[in-house]
């Protein structure tokens, strides 16, 4: 209940807030059950309706959630603490495998681009009700139908999670169901709960989601879904073309569900995009350069169909506005001079990758990473393996952060690695999934 927290507040915002503050400053943990409305409402001093309206609110926020008989009872992950809080310090000396970054020196300079850019700002400089950038979007829709994605409306936005929140915002209401990757990106998975709405988890492959996940998914009533096309955080799956014929079947009875793709591999993978927006009739996709060009270089270039690219400039206009012209001259220079060799690039996150992948097969360990920068090693235990590996020198990143129902794991990223650093490593790694087994007495 709430023995170290005392109920305040005569309305429902009231109430809400102050058990959101309890959570957050750690007087109600995770999982800590809350008294039945009729209850609540007697401590507080209130109706039964506004202390339901309180629970109400605080469901929408992702704080807490209600489970039949189980009751109502603080999330395990509120969505007041970010799954990025699930973290490893790594202490000095100890090789840090755990952060995701791509690695610095196959990131291109900038000073060219952000000078031409600049340059453009003295020519024409941007102001209020100025449009994007016409170079970066067309070359962006050249790019997109390049790689097979249908002709359709552009939009910019800072970032993937920028251009996903608006549009889930436009389409779905707290308690809404989406289904996402599990495994899958800690940020979206922060992003669904804040927004009140209830995740769907999708078992997948090397290939991507499999097909019978999306297809119970939407059975259960998932409004939206959201798939990894290619460098799946935090497993590296890649969606073939068989897997995308066979996704496109499970979507077509369902034309009505929003469907987001995320297409952050352009620019460091080598993989083709096996495209499935149009698959529904409101859908977007979403490229990102963060990876290829640099995690502060915040910038992603989205399509879709007309009515979903209205809704996101529309709430984008009534927030942040535009994205700063600056950066998308920056980024449309980039394109254009071929800033980034994107097969050499993807040849050598491939060597580490593909060579860690081997390593622990040869030692008996299966592990994913088929493209991108991670690679996903299930673990008996989390916390004992993530022990093992800093007493010997490594940091990775617990699987915790990205799972919803699959079993324990851990993530690498291959960025800092160096070939010559492997075999030990997987040595490592492979001792925390095999023990030795102990002796015995007797």
């Amino acid at each position: 209940m709430l023995e170290t927290y005392r109920t305040i507040g005569g309305t429902a915002s009231e109430i809400a807030a102050g058990v959101e503050a309890a959570v957050s400053e750690g007087r109600l943990a995770p999982g800590a059950l809350l008294p039945p409305v009729r209850e609540m409402a007697a401590l507080a001093r209130v109706s039964p309706n506004t202390a339901a309206a309180a629970y109400r609110l605080l469901r929408e926020r992702g704080i807490v959630e209600t489970a039949g008989r189980r009751g109502t009872r603080v999330r395990p992950r509120p969505a007041s603490t970010a799954r990025e809080d699930i973290r490893i310090e790594a202490p000095p000396g100890v090789r840090d495998l755990s952060k995701g970054n791509p690695d610095p020196v196959l990131l291109p300079p900038l000073h060219e681009a952000l000078a031409a850019a600049a340059h453009a700002h003295q020519e024409r400089p941007a102001m209020y009700g100025m449009g994007d950038d016409e170079e970066l979007l067309a070359l962006a829709g050249a790019r997109l139908r390049g790689d097979g994605v249908p002709a359709a409306p552009l939009a910019i936005s800072s970032g993937t999670l920028d251009a996903v929140e608006r549009v889930l915002n436009a389409y779905l209401r707290p308690g809404d169901a989406v289904a996402v990757e599990d495994p899958g990106w800690a940020a979206l998975l922060d992003l669904v709960a804040a927004l009140g709405l209830r995740p769907v988890p999708m078992r997948l492959d090397d290939d991507g989601p499999l097909p019978d996940e999306l297809g119970k998914a939407l059975r259960a009533g998932a409004r939206a879904v959201v798939i990894t096309a290619r460098a799946q955080n935090p497993t590296g799956a890649a969606v073939t073309a068989e897997r995308a014929a066979a996704l496109r079947a499970e979507l077509a009875p369902h034309p009505e569900v929003l469907l987001v793709e995320d297409d952050h591999g352009d620019g460091f993978v080598d993989v083709p995009l096996h495209p499935l927006a149009g698959a529904t009739s409101r859908w977007i996709l979403v490229r990102s350069t963060a990876k290829a060009f640099g995690p502060d270089l915040r910038l992603a270039l989205i399509t879709g169909d007309p009515v979903t690219l209205d809704r996101l400039r529309g709430r984008q206009r009534l927030a942040a506005g535009w994205v700063s012209h600056l950066l998308q001259r920056a980024v449309a220079h980039l394109w254009r001079t071929g800033a980034v060799d994107t097969a050499a690039v993807a040849a050598s996150y491939a060597e580490r990758r593909d060579g860690l992948v081997a390593a622990l097969a040869a030692r008996g360990v299966p592990a994913h990473g088929r493209t991108g920068l991670n690679v996903w090693v299930p673990v008996p235990d989390e916390a004992a393996a993530i022990s093992h590996l800093l007493a010997r020198g490594w940091a990775a990143a617990p699987g915790a952060r990205n799972r919803l129902a699959t079993p324990p794991a851990l993530r690498l990223t291959v960025s800092p690695l160096r070939p010559e650093d492997i075999p030990s490593l997987a040595d490592e790694l492979a001792a925390t999934v095999h023990p030795p087994a102990r002796g015995r007495y007797g």
